[in-house]
C-alpha cells in the first residue's frame, strides 16, 4: 500500500500547488496552457521516441489497444444514450467524458511514479493515440463535420510532428549533437510537473457538482474503461509492462481539454466541466485501486 500511495501523493501534491496557486494568484493559464502544448509536450514526445527501446510491434499494440477501447466506449455509450433519449449535447458531452481520457497533465505522472522509466515510455504511446482522438477525431465528431477537417487540425498541432521527428531519429539511428538530446529532455522532463499544476489551477476555477449524468460519466470513465483495457489487452495478447499501462492510462479521468473542446465545437459545457471535476476528485480512490490490482495479480 505504502508503493501505491508514493505514487498518487506526489501527484496529488503537485495539483494541490496548482490548486492554491489558481486561488489565491492571477495566473494566465492559457499562456501556461500554450507552452505545454507547443514545446514541452512535443519535447517529452521526442526525448521518449528518440530513447524508447520499444519495438514496433509493442507500439502498434498499444496504439491499437487505445483504439479498440475507444471504440468499444463509444459503442457503449450509444448505446446508453439511445435509451435515456439524451438530446445532442448532453450525449455529446457523455461521449467526450467517457471515451476521453487525461493522459498527459495526469496519464504520464502517475506513470512515471508508479511504473517507473519503462512505464513512462509506454505512457506516450499511448498519449499519442490519446491526443489524435482528442485533437483529431473529437472536434469533427462534436461539431458535426467531417473526421478530415479533424485531421486537419491535428496536422497543425507540433505534437503529431514531434512523434514524426522522435520516430525518425529512433528509426535511422540519429546521435543530436553538442548533447542537444540533453536540452529536449530537460525541456521534456518540465512537461510534468507544469501540466500537474496547470490542471490544479482549472480545477480551482470550476464548481463540484454531482448528478446522475456526471456519476454516470464518471462510473463510464474510471471503472468500464479500465476493465475494458483488460478484457482487450489479454485479447491482443499484450502482457507485462506493456498491459500495465493500457490499463493505467484508461482508468485516468476524463482530460481537462474536453471542457474547452466542447464549448468550442458542441456540446454541454456546464455538463463537462462537473464531470472532469468529479472524475478527477474521484480517480484519486480508483487510480490506487487498479495500481493495486495491477502490483497483486499482474
Amino acid at each position: 500500500m505504502l508503493v501505491i500511495l508514493s505514487a498518487i501523493i506526489p501527484v496529488g501534491f503537485i495539483i494541490l500547488i496548482g490548486v492554491i496557486a489558481g486561488k489565491i494568484l492571477t495566473v494566465e493559464v492559457h499562456s501556461l496552457s500554450q507552452i505545454t502544448v507547443y514545446i514541452l509536450a512535443p519535447a517529452l514526445v521526442i526525448d521518449g521516441l528518440y530513447r524508447t527501446t520499444l519495438s514496433g510491434s509493442n507500439i502498434g499494440l498499444i496504439l491499437l489497444g487505445f483504439a479498440l477501447i475507444s471504440l468499444v466506449m463509444a459503442i457503449v455509450v450509444e448505446i446508453i444514450a439511445y435509451c435515456l433519449s439524451l438530446d445532442a449535447d448532453t450525449r455529446k458531452s457523455l461521449m467526450a467524458a467517457a471515451v476521453m481520457p487525461n493522459n498527459g497533465n495526469m496519464g504520464l505522472p502517475v506513470a512515471s511514479f508508479a511504473l517507473g522509466a519503462a512505464g513512462l515510455e509506454r505512457a506516450i504511446i499511448y498519449m499519442i493515440g490519446s491526443s489524435i482522438l482528442l485533437f483529431g477525431i473529437s472536434p469533427a465528431y462534436l461539431r458535426g463535420k467531417s473526421f478530415l477537417s479533424g485531421f486537419r487540425l491535428v496536422f497543425r498541432l507540433p505534437l503529431i510532428w514531434s512523434i514524426f521527428i522522435g520516430m525518425s531519429f529512433q528509426t535511422f539511428s540519429f546521435h543530436l549533437p553538442l548533447q542537444l538530446d540533453k536540452s529536449i529532455s530537460y525541456l521534456g522532463q518540465a512537461a510534468i510537473p507544469l501540466a500537474l499544476i496547470i490542471l490544479g489551477i482549472q480545477l480551482s476555477q470550476q464548481k463540484l457538482a454531482i448528478g446522475k449524468l456526471e456519476l454516470l460519466g464518471s462510473c463510464l470513465r474510471l471503472l468500464v474503461a479500465p476493465l475494458l483495457a483488460f478484457a482487450i489487452g489479454n485479447s491482443l495478447g499484450l502482457t507485462g509492462m506493456d498491459l500495465k499501462i493500457l490499463i493505467l492510462q484508461s482508468a485516468m479521468p476524463t482530460a481537462v481539454n474536453t471542457v474547452i473542446l466542447v464549448t468550442e465545437f458542441g456540446g454541454s459545457a456546464a455538463l463537462m466541466a462537473r464531470t472532469v471535476v468529479v472524475t478527477t476528485l474521484a480517480s484519486f480512490l480508483t487510480i490506487p485501486f487498479f495500481l493495486w490490482l495491477l502490483k497483486v495479480y499482474l
